[in-house]
């Protein structure tokens, strides 16, 4: 018969907090007492418990120094953050709401990582950023719709201590783009980007924006003039309107890096670089030779970087 060892807990201290510290939440019924005896359990136990055993199998819980013959009635489990949950009346015994729920990694790209140094949530911003037309299933893609009202949880959120970004975009709908980026630098929560393949046309924006800014060696970005895509009309306004869009996309990439206005517009106007187009690409440490990028980066590096940000404000 399996071993586990728990304690008993408080129920002023809220199973947010106990969760924060590295414990899972449990309750001991049993015949012969009264209402429950609350329980906490380390999660790394519980991890390695739940492996090997599921609902119905018979242990030994050794509680504070005593030992306890039990059969496990319920488990309730987040697949999504890897970790066991209270149970929906438990959680509102322990007055604590449910997460609002998120979307698996395989249709909207992101995970919660959560270990006793914080909980991360990550996001990937792959593929075309979609506007307000619908790409072909045949393409990857990054829904503004999505990711919008994600990010506004994310900085309410009180389970959530920073957002780990990780790009390899191609571009899409310029306005999309912007709306994500300018939300992602309003984000008082700890951000940090790193792009990973490529972060090109409008995901230059969209890498900027967070708090510390990183790239692969291998990655590279293309900066390049606004286009359109359709029928045009030849008229003055529409050059107007063109150059104004373009001028959104300068002041904040500008703004929220250490490139210079006169350098990011020439990077954007080169005709040497590009065989059939206007702008230029950027590798890894070019990005960040010009300003346009923090530092080089790997994941683990990232990791370190949003950590160090998440203890600063908890300071």
């Amino acid at each position: 018969m399996n071993t586990l060892t728990a304690e008993k807990r408080d129920l002023k201290t809220k199973a947010k907090k106990l969760r924060k510290e590295g414990y899972v939440i449990g309750n001991l019924f049993g015949r012969d007492i009264e209402n429950s005896i609350p329980l906490k359990v380390d999660s790394r136990e519980a991890a390695k418990f739940l492996k090997d055993n599921k609902k119905g199998a018979h242990i030994t819980l050794l509680v504070d120094g005593e030992n306890v013959d039990a059969i496990v009635k319920e488990i309730d489990y987040n697949a999504m953050k890897n970790e066991t949950k209270p149970s929906r009346e438990r959680e509102k015994n322990d007055q604590e709401p449910l997460l609002p729920p998120i979307q698996p990694v395989i249709d909207y790209g992101s995970v919660v990582i959560k270990n006793s140094r914080a909980a991360i949530h990550c996001l990937t911003i792959a593929g075309q950023i979609e506007g307000h037309m619908l790409l072909p299933n045949t393409q990857k893609a990054t829904k503004y719709e999505h990711v919008l009202p994600l990010l506004a949880y994310l900085e309410e959120s009180e389970d959530i201590d920073g957002v780990l970004f990780l790009l390899n975009t191609v571009g899409g709908d310029v306005e999309a783009g912007l709306a994500i980026a300018e939300l992602i630098s309003g984000m008082k929560k700890p951000t940090v980007s790193l792009v990973l393949g490529g972060g090109h046309s409008i995901g230059v924006p969209l890498a900027v924006a967070p708090m510390v800014t990183m790239i692969a060696p291998s990655a590279s970005m293309t900066i390049h003039p606004v286009r359109t895509s359709g029928t045009i009309i030849a008229a003055p306004q529409t050059y107007q309107y063109f150059e104004r869009l373009q001028e959104r996309i300068v002041r904040f990439v500008t703004k929220n890096s250490r490139i210079g206005r006169d350098e990011f517009l020439r990077l954007m106007m080169d005709t040497q670089d590009l065989a059939s187009d206007v702008g230029s690409v950027l590798y890894g440490e070019e990005a960040v030779a010009c300003g346009l990028i923090q530092r080089i980066g790997s994941l683990s590096d990232a990791l370190d970087a949003l950590y160090v940000l998440i203890d600063e404000k908890k300071r």
